[in-house]
């Protein structure tokens, strides 16, 4: 099974950069399976899709998101993934049109819209303390949860490649 990891956000803006930096640490630990690629896409939106015209058979995004939660909560989302075909066109094309920025639902849609959006897609996400702040880096709550939110990537990657074999 072909499994991609993006790790999406802007590393200058805080809490923001954690999907970066989960990349970094499953990068660092090593141990993935083969069939695994481990991809910094940063604020790439158009590159992650690029990477995604390889062929994928799942998509595990690690970002910052927003829930409401405590600073630091880890999450596992399967995202609903907009039908491109029943979007107003016009606006569908203005969504695209900063899509260089990596904005998970907009990079997505497009990935789906150019049929290279594997069939499972998982977002691993952790509520931010802030991002505001030009320059900062991550919060202590959420510096603690990237450790976490590999774990939880490690687990998925066993998880889809048991259901690979069964």
């Amino acid at each position: 099974m072909r499994i991609l990891i993006a790790g999406v956000g802007n590393v200058l803006r805080g809490d923001d950069g954690f999907g970066v930096e989960v990349a970094q640490a499953l990068a660092r630990r090593g141990g993935l399976p083969e069939g695994v690629t481990v991809f910094e896409a940063g604020i790439a939106g158009v590159a992650l899709v690029q990477e995604l015209m390889d062929g994928y058979d799942a998509l595990i995004l690690a970002d910052a998101v927003e829930r409401d939660g405590a600073p630091g909560t880890v999450y596992v989302i399967e995202p609903d993934v907009a039908d491109p075909a029943r979007l107003d066109p016009a606006a569908f094309h203005s969504s695209l049109a900063d899509a260089h920025y990596t904005e998970p639902s907009k990079v997505l849609t497009l990935a789906r819209a150019l049929e290279v959006l594997p069939p499972k897609v998982f977002l691993v996400g952790c509520q931010p303390a802030g991002y505001d702040e030009l320059g900062a880096e991550l919060s202590e709550a959420v510096r603690g949860a990237v450790e976490v939110a590999a774990r939880r990537i490690e687990s998925l990657v066993a998880s889809l490649n048991i259901q690979e074999q069964t």
